[in-house]
């Protein structure tokens, strides 16, 4: 059993796989720090200084302390139950970038396939016998 599991996870495709994960999750760091640190403030600079991380609608206050809370955490850290819509709008921004970015590489590595890959040459038709 032992073999079989090493025979398993040395495979080329188990290694692979780990490999996209890794580099994946380092991708997927990038993109956040793309978004929160680059996009969304250009986008509340553009909206006159609205930080989305700090939109949400107060359910129900904190019992720590009373409403208005400046920002977030400061709801949360009162115990008020919100509904995040900025938090959320950020990572719906932050799928499509990544969705975009992983169409722009697949299409790059699929045409760079294409050129490198030796396309069948067309003969000319042999006439029937």
């Amino acid at each position: 059993m032992l073999a079989e599991f090493r025979e398993f996870a040395l495979k080329g495709n188990v290694i692979d796989m780990a490999v996209g994960v890794v580099i994946g999750a380092a991708f997927g760091l990038i993109i956040k720090s793309a978004v929160d640190d680059l996009i969304m403030p250009a986008v509340g600079m553009l909206t006159g200084g609205t930080d989305f991380a700090n939109m949400y609608v107060l359910l129900k206050p904190g019992l720590k302390t009373l409403p208005p809370y400046e920002t977030l955490a400061a709801a949360t850290e009162a115990g008020a139950v919100t509904l995040r819509y900025g938090v959320f709008l950020n990572t719906v921004i932050n799928f499509l970038i990544v969705a975009f970015s992983v169409f722009i590489a697949l299409r790059t590595l699929i045409a760079a396939k294409n050129r490198v890959t030796p396309k069948p040459r067309v003969t000319d038709a042999v006439p029937p016998a």
